[in-house]
């Protein structure tokens, strides 16, 4: 299931000696990093050209191509690409110096165009590994090898000036790289690379702001592929040093039974409640979330268990498929180990990440808060109860069978809150993982048989552990690779200035409008252009998160649409949570949200309406980011004790509203003018301003507290 809704985890059954290679390989990569992780990096171009050689060469032999039988709009797709191909082929031979070496490059570069085609033999098996996936691995992976190898001449001894060979190398790259990305996400980030490089291309003839001087092929390429401002930027560094690490890190842990131990302490902590299975499914999903990183693979995982349990309980197919999978998008905003998107923060902010980890509790606590209260009403509204006592583990039971499996997570969170690095932070988890599986094996043989030794990392299944390790970590790599073709163009042109421009000026303009029709003096015109820009920012998050994984996405926004929010004021972290919380929010928005469509499946419910409900479930996590915008006391920025405090009983309350509008319930049914009340109640909380406040907290006492109905009391 997780293969059939993540592209990101679509690998091929590979058999023989390609099974062989591809594992040799996978097992090499993850051993190369995990010694960097605890004896030292390498210099930062070397360690991610090593890094993109081992994914770019695996991703063609890891990942199927398209069907057999390509379809009128494969074939279109395609030969989009390919005609970019060729353009940028032309544009970039008459700049060569001609020759025998021009020649053959250009051969080459159009077989390998011709390559990209959806040309298939009669028959096929896009599940076997056939010759032009040999040739795409072996281009994808030599690209970057050829800056490992010829590291010295090109950084050092023609620093300024690279030799005609990069060029050429440096068309490879753009190509291979967009390859890569269609094959592990779909087309629509490698559609983005397409945009971007033609911006900078044909700069004198866009309109307005956004013109500018354009550029040539060659200072593109030599832009993107030499250096670290395109392809081996912040986001292939951020992988290359933190996310494999913890990827590696979650596989492994999961290996040894921590997956079944998180479940087993949701069930202890949330079971015996009202409505104990759906909230089971919440805390087992942020507790499982922390480690795993993709929404995707956290809902088949844990709602594999909670999804069928809490349609046991009571709860609709569709209600227990949203639950599980806007609980699952949470964990990518828990601490400690929030998801890819965290490392990048930590780079793009400069900021500690154990600062980054206390930053996000209270926002992460309000988006779960959320989730559980609206279960909670759900469960009410239904008279569900708790989970019968003999389906709840004991908690000595528990400790003593999985008490091992703490101290790697503990050793590993206490590094980081400590300030050492997140890579040797990683490090000693996964030794220490590596080392607790073999306690039950130990404890077995001492006489104790309570412990599981299934879960123990035997060397095979450690070799399994390091080859899925490295898989999970392919396509984030080329999502992350073919970004850099944006963070380039958008250093090369100013595009981050001239988006944010136009968003100022188009929210500027929306406030006078607005403000001009205000009769009662409680509008600002700063105060609109604030919220206007939020919603813009907010809606281009969402549409650009459809069908891209968050850690691209926040990359683009960040670059892109975060500094215009920077233009009113807004504290940096706060702009970057901003589109941080709404780029994991796509998850779960219609009409791409994979996550609420995995669940769907498990749950055999209407997808759509899987997603729609799961979103709904989701509008705390939507309200969160407003909050700490008015409030950035929630994230300890401008921090006063006043604010801080104000903004968390106010933001409490609202969230409350929402919950009951949403469900319909609180003691009672609602009726639909006391639901929407509820709901403008709700957001009037989020403001700073203390009459709309006491406004929006008179009006949800005022609704919620109404006395019962006598049937009410009667029953």
């Amino acid at each position: 299931m997780v293969r059939e809704y993540d592209s990101e985890s679509n690998f091929r059954n590979l058999l023989g000696p390609t099974a062989m290679i591809v594992t040799i390989a996978s097992v090499a990569l993850s051993l190369f990093h995990v010694y960097t992780a605890g004896f030292g990096l390498l210099n930062e171009v070397m360690h991610r050209t090593i890094h993109l050689s081992f994914v770019m060469g695996l991703i063609f032999l890891v990942f199927p191509r398209k069907r057999a039988t390509p379809s009128g709009k494969t074939w279109l797709e395609s030969g989009i690409f390919a005609a970019f191909y060729l353009y940028l082929l032309w544009s970039l031979v008459p700049t060569l110096p001609g020759g025998t070496l021009t020649w053959v490059f250009t051969a080459v570069m159009l077989v390998l165009i011709a390559l990209t085609l959806p040309f298939n033999r009669p028959g096929a098996d896009p599940q076997k590994v056939a010759l032009r996936d040999w040739l795409f691995a072996a281009f994808g992976a030599g690209f970057s090898a050829y800056l490992t190898i010829f590291f010295h001449y090109i950084f050092i001894e023609n620093v300024g000036s690279p030799p005609q060979p990069a060029y050429m190398m440096g068309l490879v790259a753009i190509v291979m790289t967009m390859e890569a990305t269609r094959r592990t996400m779909g087309a629509t980030l490698a559609y983005i690379g397409i945009g971007c490089l033609l911006y900078a291309l044909f700069g004198p003839y866009l309109p307005g702001i956004f013109a500018h001087r354009g550029y040539s092929i060659a200072r593109i390429i030599n832009h993107l592929f030499i250096g670290t401002e395109g392809i081996y930027g912040v986001a292939v560094g951020v992988v290359a040093t933190y996310v494999f690490h913890f990827v590696l890190f979650g596989i492994l842990a999961q290996m040894s039974g921590l997956g079944q131990l998180f479940i087993d302490l949701a069930t202890i902590i949330a079971g015996r409640a009202s409505g104990g299975s759906a909230k089971v499914s919440v805390v087992s999903s942020g507790f499982f979330g922390m480690i795993s990183g993709s929404p995707i693979a956290n809902t088949v995982t844990t709602g594999a268990f909670t999804i069928p349990l809490m349609k046991k309980s009571g709860f609709s197919g569709r209600f227990a498929g949203a639950v599980e999978a806007s609980a699952s998008c949470g964990g990518q905003v828990t601490p400690p180990i929030m998801g890819a998107s965290a490392f990048v923060m930590t780079e793009m902010l400069g900021i500690p990440y154990n600062e980054l980890i206390l930053i996000a509790i209270v926002p992460a606590a309000f988006h779960y808060i959320a989730i559980l209260l609206m279960v909670h009403l759900e469960a009410k509204k239904l008279g569900l109860k708790g989970m019968s006592k003999d389906k709840i583990p004991q908690f000595g039971a528990v400790l003593a069978k999985s008490w091992h499996l703490f101290v790697p997570l503990g050793v590993m969170v206490a590094m980081l809150l400590m300030q050492y690095t997140p890579f040797l932070a990683a490090f000693w988890g996964i030794i220490l993982t590596i080392v607790c599986s073999y306690v039950p094996l130990v404890m077995h043989k001492l006489g104790n048989t309570t412990m599981d030794t299934s879960t123990v990392l035997t060397p095979p299944r450690l070799v399994r552990g390091f080859e899925d390790g490295a898989k999970f970590a392919l396509a984030i790599g080329a999502a992350c690779a073919c970004v850099g073709f944006l963070l380039g163009m958008t250093t090369l042109t100013g595009l981050g200035f001239k988006f944010s421009a136009a968003v100022v000026q188009l929210a500027n303009d929306l406030a006078g409008v607005v403000t001009a029709f205000d009769f009662t003096g409680l509008l600002s015109e700063q105060g609109m252009a604030l919220f206007f820009g939020l919603i813009f920012v907010a809606i281009a998050c969402i549409i650009m998160g459809a069908g891209i994984p968050t850690t691209p996405t926040y990359i683009i926004l960040a670059s892109i649409a975060a500094p215009a929010l920077g233009e009113f004021g807004v504290p940096l972290i706060a702009t970057h949570f901003f589109v941080f919380y709404f780029g994991v929010l796509a998850d779960v928005t219609p009409p791409v949200a994979l996550a609420a469509y995995a669940a769907a499946g498990l749950a055999r419910s209407e997808p759509m309406t899987t997603g729609t409900t799961a979103f709904r479930l989701s509008m705390g996590k939507a309200l969160v980011p407003f909050m700490f915008i008015y409030a950035p006391s929630l994230l300890f920025v401008d921090f006063t004790w006043l604010q801080f405090i104000t903004a968390l009983i106010s933001g409490l309350v609202g969230v409350i509203a929402l919950s009951a509008a949403y469900i319909g319930w609180f003691r009672r049914a609602l009726a639909t003018w006391e639901k929407l009340a509820l709901t403008l109640a709700g957001l009037l909380l989020i403001s700073t301003n203390w009459i709309a406040i006491a406004i929006g907290a008179l009006a949800v006492l005022g609704i919620l507290m109404r006395p019962l109905p006598a049937q009410a009391h009667a029953a």
